[in-house]
This record gives structure tokens, C-alpha cells and sequence, in this order.
């Protein structure tokens, strides 16, 4: 008996998504009649396997950890998907999913006969996983904000509105490309630019390799790679480096004693501290805080 189907009834994606995961979606908005459907599902630590949809599907990652893989290739990818990115997985094609931690997601069917002939159907027939999409993001947002406020005529008719817009957005196609193909290797900008935002904001924090990777939602390897081609540094390198920076501001500007801003700003020791420093800048801190920052990093 064809999967797909309960005595002759072809099923929806969302009634075999569903049925694979062993639990509904959290939420469905879809409006009497129309043949588009948004869904939200909670799903957990696992891998799961979905086999061919008969619709494609815009997916929008909303919440959770930032560890969400597909299978590519024969393996499993390199990229994650994290919070804020989209998904686009073509009718027909079965799928594998490696979940590590709670996951939470926004499905959106199409009506298959409204996108006939248009270019949303057209990027719709391969895959496109974990790319940067603002405007569908912000849009499946909005709409899943809206079904959980009070029902009144006007949040009725913005909810109409923001389903037309988003209706409007998948049809059309977005023209965004793959994150990993924006704009180095396999990691957009806007990834390692938030890496070293959350760096310099609080340098003595515990950056380690494997978070900052998950910050980017890549593996370890290939985050080093593309962090190093975008900063000309290693990861380590670039935490050092601004930590040390930060530890010149605050031995002329503060009075911290030489333990407590090595505790601070994350070294091991404040012999740890004084010996970094003083490769970096040919002086010891008290050296440095003597002559008010006369040193440079090397």
C-alpha cells in the first residue's frame, strides 16, 4: 500500500509528517478553503527520516538549538541550520534530519496549483538548507505571533494580510543563496560577524572551539577555516588578541589587581596572564600599567 495514502485518500505533507514523527504540529493556521497550510512543530534530540512529500516546503527555523543537520551527499552536512534561517525541501524528495536538542520550526505548504508556471515552484525543486531569508523569517514570525493572540476582527484581517504577503514571497522565490555559499566558504558573513560580536562584548567569557562552532552553526573544522579567511586569524588567536587589548584598557583605566582581571578576562592563572602578556607586548603587566600603556601588542 502506497505510504502516502489511507484507503485511496492521498494524505497531505503535514498528515505524514505527522505520522513519521509519532505526534502533530503544535499549531495550524489554514483558512477554509485555501490549499496553503502553516504548521508549527516541537520536536526533540533524535534523528528522524521523512520519505517523499507530494508538496514542497518552506521551513522556517525558529527556536532551539542551533544544531540542526541534513543528510547531503552521504553524509551528514557540514552546515547547521540555526534560528532565523530558512529551509526549502522540493516535493518528492525524502529526507533525514539529525536533531541535538529541542527543535522548533514553522512548515509552509504551497497550493500546488497557485505556484504552477512561477519561479517559487521553479527554486522550489531542490533542496536549499539553512540559507538567510529576512523577509520569510520575519513574515512566518509575525503570522505565528498573531495565531496566539485574542481573536478580534482586526487581528483577523492582519492575519489574512501576512499569510497574503507570505504567499506572495514563497511564489515569487526568494533570491537569497545558500548560506554557506554567502559570502565565504561555507558560513555567511552575518554568522561570524555575530561570532566576534559575541567575542569582543565579553572577551573573558568561555569561548571555546566547539562553541563558537555552534554559534556559527558549523562543525569545528570548518569553522575554523572560514573564521580564519574571514579575520585572518584563528579562533584562538582572535580571542587572545582581545582579551589582551581589553587588558590594556583596564590596567590604565582601572585598578584592578593583576588576579582579578586575569579572572576577568578568562586566563587560566595570572601567571598564565603575565606570560601572555608579556609575549604579546614585550613588558609584564605591572610594567605596562607603570608606564600608563607605552607598549604595543606585537
Amino acid at each position: 500500500m502506497n505510504q502516502n495514502k489511507i484507503q485511496g485518500k492521498k494524505l497531505t505533507s503535514e498528515a505524514i509528517i505527522a505520522d513519521h514523527l509519532g505526534r502533530g504540529p503544535d499549531m495550524v493556521l489554514q483558512p477554509p478553503g485555501d490549499g496553503w497550510c502553516l504548521s508549527r512543530w516541537r520536536q526533540f534530540v533524535g534523528s528522524y527520516d521523512l520519505p517523499a512529500l507530494p508538496t514542497p516546503l518552506f521551513v522556517v527555523h525558529i527556536g532551539g538549538k542551533p544544531r540542526v543537520r541534513t543528510w547531503m551527499q552521504g553524509g551528514w552536512s557540514e552546515a547547521f541550520s540555526a534560528p532565523s534561517q530558512a529551509t526549502i525541501v522540493p516535493g518528492g524528495l525524502p529526507t533525514r534530519w539529525l536533531v541535538d536538542g529541542e527543535l522548533d520550526v514553522v512548515t509552509f505548504s504551497p497550493d500546488m496549483s497557485a505556484i504552477q508556471g512561477t519561479p517559487g515552484l521553479e527554486k522550489a525543486r531542490r533542496m536549499r538548507f539553512a540559507f538567510s531569508d529576512p523577509l520569510g523569517t520575519a513574515l512566518t514570525q509575525q503570522l505565528l505571533a498573531e495565531c496566539y493572540e485574542e481573536r478580534t476582527p482586526e487581528r483577523a484581517i492582519y492575519i489574512d494580510t501576512l499569510l497574503a504577503a507570505l504567499k506572495a514571497h514563497v511564489t515569487y522565490g526568494s533570491r537569497q543563496r545558500p548560506a554557506e555559499a554567502i559570502p565565504t566558504a561555507d558560513c555567511s558573513a552575518y554568522r561570524v560577524h555575530n561570532v566576534i560580536n559575541s567575542i569582543q562584548r565579553n572577551p573573558g567569557a568561555d569561548h571555546s572551539l566547539e562553541d563558537l562552532a555552534a554559534r556559527a552553526g558549523l562543525t569545528s573544522s570548518h569553522f575554523c577555516r572560514v573564521f580564519k579567511k574571514a579575520t585572518g586569524e584563528s579562533p584562538h588567536q582572535f580571542v587572545m588578541r582581545v582579551r589582551l587589548e581589553r587588558a590594556q584598557q583596564l590596567l590604565v583605566q582601572t585598578d584592578l589587581g593583576l588576579g582579578e582581571l586575569s579572572d576577568t578576562l578568562g586566563f587560566a592563572s595570572q601567571s598564565h596572564f603575565t606570560r601572555i602578556f608579556r609575549q604579546a607586548t614585550g613588558r609584564t603587566p605591572s610594567a605596562y600599567r607603570r608606564n600608563k600603556g607605552s607598549a604595543t601588542l606585537q
